[in-house]
């Protein structure tokens, strides 16, 4: 089955039945894996899910008061997006929702929001027209979404009144606090991430295991694994005793740094403290060899787990699939791909997306359609990552008509992630038209541009000499608040400059300073 099949079924319902058609592809020797079977102590760590996740999205399908349909409250929310990515100046936020024709409810509230998480000004706009609105209520939940949107721009001194609103009406939980310290680390200002923690305590929070767990997590996974384990060393067994939890952070930690010596430190400590590894630190270990690319220890990771009878699951199971197959090792990779459904585990969309990837990474993408085509029949998929990995691997082998024929046909909508694949290509290949329309297209679904999607755009832009647009794409991006990498003003100013534009980019760095120094009010 080549494309054309694949493109062909794309819309067609979703089979539930479970036959696949892509085993014969598939090593069926389980009696012997095709790698040593060696058993050798390692003291090292892999992927697993994401020990404290962010915002937790506590949106039902079905607001239970009143009974609105999710798809009326996805609709509603793309429609304000729509109305607000057309706003270019604060002022004029107000009159255009006045004409929205939409009931504000705080479900709808959250899904704007969340929306918005990369526009902060627009977010802020949102917020203050929707709260003097009927059917308006203040919630935690939408309180953490506008300050996830307003920390991505740093506008710390707002998010503090915020805090104050909030302890006020009786919503401020420590989960909004470790919010705000999480968005000072992503920062880089951990010194007033860690003041913000400790500050829990005059809120009147009292402080337990967990809370220390969630900040040196933040401060790893915010690539500070260097203060949050000084953090740790200090305040270890004087102001909270560690727990297994609380080393795999640090684990995990190490190992997106991809620095195996102080990780095996950190395990001998676990172990001297009485700790033993679990499926969860074993997973940690695994994805740390996958990341190093150190495969054949990741491998002999796995096998002292099995042999300490710790069973496997999926997520461990799709991190070798997925570090054997980027380094091509496809047939070790469906091994374990084969061994997961051996042990009773369905294949989930992670799975399934990394033996396409794997597929790709082999030039065999007649067999990554297939394992596709059989996601749709299983009613597993494909999901938009799917396709991102796809659209990745074809746009790297040169196949770029291939690749936006895929994109029109996706079974399943877009993600900014998906659109900004596209709009890099097309800029890439010194489409920009053709990267227009996708901006467009992706604006007219309510989708709001990130920062790297102005930066390629812009910077496309002035490489086609086409200033006056890139000057209105920037000043759009400077009204949502979105700060613009050095590098891009750069070029865009010189452009003009070269132009004999001098006024023209005076006057945009007169409003990026601006940007920099005035915290917003409202």
């Amino acid at each position: 089955m080549g494309l054309l099949r694949f493109l062909c079924r794309l819309p067609k319902p979703v089979q539930k039945d479970h036959l696949f058609i892509f085993k014969k592809l598939i090593l069926h020797n389980k009696s012997q894996p095709p790698f040593s079977t060696k058993h050798h102590s390692s003291q090292s760590l892999c992927f697993c899910r994401s020990i404290h996740g962010g915002l937790v999205d506590t949106q039902s399908s079905v607001d239970a008061k009143n009974e609105t349909p999710s798809f009326k409250i996805a609709e509603d929310a793309a429609n304000v997006c729509k109305i607000l990515s057309n706003c270019h100046n604060y002022s004029v936020v107000e009159p255009a929702l006045d004409h929205a024709s939409v009931e504000v409810k705080p479900i709808l509230v959250v899904e704007v929001l969340k929306k918005l998480s990369n526009a902060g000004v627009l977010a802020l706009a949102f917020f203050r027209w929707a709260e003097r609105q009927k059917g308006f209520k203040y919630t935690t939940e939408s309180y953490n979404h506008l300050i996830e949107a307003l920390g991505k721009i740093k506008q710390f001194k707002m998010i503090w009144n915020l805090l104050d609103a909030m302890k006020r009406r009786g919503l401020l939980t420590k989960d909004t606090l470790a919010l705000v310290s999480r968005r000072y680390a992503r920062a880089r200002k951990v010194k007033e991430a860690i003041e913000t923690f400790e500050n829990m305590e005059k809120f009147g929070f009292q402080l337990d295991l967990l809370d220390y767990n969630k900040l040196i997590d933040t401060l790893s996974k915010s690539r500070h694994v260097e203060e949050a384990q000084d953090l740790f060393d200090k305040m270890k067994n004087r102001k909270f005793k560690p727990g297994l939890k609380s080393y795999t952070i640090l684990l995990e930690g190490w190992g997106q740094q991809k620095n195996l010596l102080r990780l095996n430190e950190v395990y001998r400590e676990m172990k001297d403290e009485g700790f033993q590894p679990d499926v969860v630190t074993y997973g940690i270990i695994i994805n740390a060899y996958c990341k190093a690319q150190k495969y054949n220890e990741a491998i002999e990771v796995f096998q002292e787990m099995e042999k300490k009878n710790i069973n496997p699951t999926p997520h461990i199971y799709c991190t070798l699939i997925n570090g054997l197959g980027s380094d091509k090792r496809l047939k070790e990779a469906l091994y374990f791909f084969e061994k997961s459904r051996a042990d009773g585990f369905l294949p989930e969309i992670p799975t399934y997306n990394a033996i396409v990837g794997s597929y790709f990474r082999a030039r065999r993408p007649h067999d990554a359609y297939c394992v596709v085509d059989e996601m749709q029949k299983c009613g597993v998929g494909p999901n938009s990552r799917t396709y991102d990995i796809i659209l990745h691997h074809l746009i790297k082998a040169g196949r770029t008509r291939e690749a936006y024929s895929v994109f029109q046909k996706m079974s399943c909508a877009p993600t900014i992630s998906t659109y900004e694949i596209m709009l890099r290509m097309f800029c890439n290949e010194g489409k920009v038209e053709m990267g227009l329309r996708i901006w467009d297209l992706m604006k007219s679904k309510g989708i709001l541009p990130s920062m790297h999607m102005f930066s390629t755009l812009i910077s496309s832009l002035c490489h086609e000499n086409k200033l006056d647009d890139a000057c209105e794409h920037f000043h759009e991006m400077l009204d949502m608040g979105i700060r613009p990498p050095a590098h891009m003003f750069s070029n865009l100013k010189q452009a003009l400059l070269d132009k004999g534009r001098k006024d023209a980019a005076l006057s945009l760095a007169q409003k990026l300073d601006k940007l920099r120094k005035t915290s917003l009010i409202g």
